[in-house]
């Protein structure tokens, strides 16, 4: 079945750069769209940003200029680099596909 881990969020500094990992198991992952959600406390969960299986990315236009998604088929991951980082990105952030989702893992912009 599909199974999909997360890693690479924790606490930084307005400003500051995370990258997001995303391992992806259970399925043929290069044939398959890939997207990052995240859900703020109190909030809904919504979509950051996606990949297409042929590499074609949108984005909120929050993030947009400061986020980018990338894929590696070769390694199964799906990665989300985030530059310029805000308190408002704070979130816990979520890997998905087609309905599966990972564990989700802690972001944190705070000084």
């Amino acid at each position: 079945q599909v199974h999909l881990v997360e890693s690479g969020g924790g606490l930084v500094q307005p400003g500051g750069s995370l990258r997001l990992s995303c391992a992806a198991s259970g399925f043929t992952f290069r044939l398959y769209a890939m997207s990052w959600y995240r859900q703020a406390p109190g909030k809904e969960r919504e979509l950051v940003a996606s990949i297409s299986s042929a590499g074609y990315t949108s984005y909120v236009d929050s993030v947009k200029g400061r986020f980018t998604i990338s894929r590696d088929n070769f390694k199964n991951t799906v990665y989300l680099q985030m530059n310029s980082l805000k308190p408002e990105d704070t979130a816990v952030y979520y890997c998905e596909r087609g309905g599966s989702w990972g564990q989700g893992t802690q972001v944190t912009v705070s000084s």
